[in-house]
């Protein structure tokens, strides 16, 4: 059967049926080994050395990167003709998934393979990707992505390095500091951002080490991810030939925002493999640790722990792999429509950068969750640096900023949507103009569906005319002074988000059933309804926030009366579907869904 095709942002305005979405258990036979390669290698080469990787020991990370090189997790999704496995773009989540609990060794090896390789893959001409893709492919070469400076970090187009064609017209010269280079230490090349001259845009240049004029800062001294290379990089009079031109001239902001779409959504991916290792940990602990005569693994406390960990994890993998879906259905109607398979990439990425940003900040935010918890669970050893704990809280912290700072990919979520909207890609007023002439309608009392789903799908669907109706009430009330009210569009984001998240959840739950049957999917049905009711309480308090922000009297009142409404859910015994997740945890003594 055909799968309808899905515009990104889409979801807010319209239902999807489970037939059309990915769900992890879907993957093949081929993708689950790649998937156990990765983890046999954080095994084997990573997770022994973790003290040595933070230490820097000199040599140890490129040569693991090599070791992962020569097994080709360096080149899943490359092309076949530079030497890769020419995966889609699901495979790749999927490997990022499983090297996401691989710690320094996660981010050195998603910063060569993403941000290092794509642009070149994406953007370069046909001389740049023969001479380079197949090094980068291999592990040969290491690379990096030089973007952010000293005064431009989430405004990264007020750069200040500079690039100006020698006398020759043979070289442009690189002048500039750039910094939180991550592989910067073992770098062969380098990503770089620059003006030409005095262009209002930035330019991206393919740069080689050896082609001098580059010095940089001792490694960093972070907070986390000590084992990853981080260095400032000091371009003085670095000759770049002409031809290493990544693309067009000032064309380097857009591949910037577009690889950025790609490291958004792939840090998500990290995100569920890091966390559902703490969760293994923290539930080997639980039932091994003893206190007042029992193991704690007994106690409603820590089950209620267990349990939520694997909810919210359970929550933004399925979200994670549905977007990734998507981008691979619309890259595939994109070449097949005559596109260059380049482009394609891009333009299906960008179709779904919302749903991108989304998975970024729910990933990000649900692995502090995990770690601060795994903490918890482990009490006075969870604080020990000779306890797991401790390394997996430090290094979670990096990516609420890695990949624009969650603050900014809130802002984009609204943005971007809104954005679509005035293009005419997504009609979002008609439907926010049918809710608020349902808010002075009278409630339907019509008896309820008792079937599998339907209070869940019916929840969902108020959910979205809740975040309809305090959208566009904003954007007629505040017009062109929205873009300032940054606490509003946050409280719409995670309107937005929310409902993205759960009905991923409940979706993935919904095709399982249709799969294995109600009786075996007992556990996921649980985890889809507690994450819902999550949902529905989250969407009521950042309504109410936004509401109070910009509403007054009369409007007020009957929005809120209309938020209540949308914000209506069935009665459901969220504890006792926490304790049955958390026994199933338990007894399996690891994360089994």
């Amino acid at each position: 059967m055909e799968k309808k095709s899905t515009k990104g942002g889409e979801f807010i305005i319209s239902e999807t049926d489970f037939k059309d979405v990915f769900i992890p258990e879907e993957f093949d036979e081929e993708s689950v080994m790649i998937k156990k390669t990765c983890e046999d290698f954080l095994e084997t080469e990573v997770t022994p050395n973790l003290d040595r990787i933070d230490q820097l020991e000199e040599g140890l990370m490129p040569s693991l990167l090599d070791k992962a090189g020569e097994l080709g997790l360096l080149a899943v999704s490359i092309p076949e003709e530079y030497g890769g496995f020419g995966k889609n773009f699901n495979t790749s989540m999927l490997v990022t998934d499983a090297i996401g609990a691989g710690h320094s060794f996660a981010v050195a090896l998603s910063a060569h393979t993403g941000i290092g390789t794509l642009p070149i893959l994406y953007y370069g001409n046909q001389e740049q990707k023969d001479k380079y893709i197949p090094k980068l492919a291999s592990g040969e070469w290491k690379a990096s992505y030089c973007l952010t400076e000293p005064n431009a970090g989430s405004d990264a187009n007020s750069g200040k390095t500079k690039a100006v064609l020698n006398a020759e017209g043979t070289h442009y010269i690189l002048n500039g500091q750039k910094m939180w280079i991550t592989n910067g230490g073992f770098a062969d090349l380098f990503i770089v951002f620059a003006k030409i001259d005095d262009d209002k845009n930035l330019s991206a240049f393919i740069v080689e080490k050896n082609f001098g004029g580059i010095t940089m800062n001792p490694e960093e001294h972070k907070m986390g991810i000590k084992g990853s290379s981080t260095r400032q990089v000091f371009f003085n009079d670095c000759p770049v030939p002409k031809e290493n031109l990544l693309s067009e001239r000032e064309n380097g902001f857009k591949i910037a925002v577009n690889i950025l779409n790609i490291g958004r959504i792939k840090l998500g991916a990290a995100a569920i493999g890091s966390s559902r290792k703490v969760i293994d940990q923290a539930i080997n602990y639980a039932n091994e640790r003893s206190q007042f005569g029992l193991n704690i693994s007994k106690f409603g406390a820590i089950r209620y722990k267990l349990a939520e960990m694997a909810v919210r994890n359970f929550a933004v993998e399925s979200a994670a792999y549905r977007a990734g879906q998507n981008i691979d259905d619309a890259y595939d109607a994109l070449v097949a429509g005559g596109m260059d398979s380049g482009k394609a990439k891009l333009k299906s990425t960008e179709a779904f950068a919302v749903e991108c940003a989304i998975i970024k900040v729910w990933g990000s935010e649900m692995l502090d969750y995990v770690v601060d918890e795994g903490v918890q669970v482990y009490g006075g050893m969870g604080y020990s640096a000779d306890a797991p704990m401790e390394r997996a809280y430090r290094d979670s912290r990096i990516n609420r900023i890695f990949e624009g700072t969650n603050e900014i990919n809130r802002l984009l979520i609204v943005d971007m949507l809104l954005k679509r909207a005035m293009k005419g890609e997504l009609d979002l007023m008609t439907p926010a103009t049918a809710v608020a002439g349902e808010l002075m309608s009278i409630p339907d009392f019509a008896e309820e569906d008792d079937t599998l789903f339907a209070a869940e799908k019916k929840t969902l669907q108020n959910l979205k005319k809740a975040g309809l109706m305090i959208a566009g009430s904003a954007v007629q009330k505040l017009m062109m002074t929205l873009a300032k009210e940054q606490e509003i569009l946050m409280n719409i984001a995670d309107i937005i988000g929310y409902v993205y998240v759960a009905e991923s959840t409940l979706l993935r739950v919904e095709k399982l059933v249709s799969m294995r049957g109600e009786e075996a999917c007992k556990g996921q049905l649980d985890m889809a309804r507690i994450y819902l009711q999550e949902a529905v309480d989250k969407v009521a308090i950042a309504g109410k926030e936004a509401l109070n922000s910009f509403a007054e009297g009369d409007e007020l009142n009957m929005m809120l009366m209309g938020l209540r409404r949308f914000t209506k859910v069935k009665p459901f015994n969220i504890k006792d579907a926490r304790r049955r997740v958390a026994k199933q945890l338990i007894d399996a003594n690891k994360y089994c869904f």
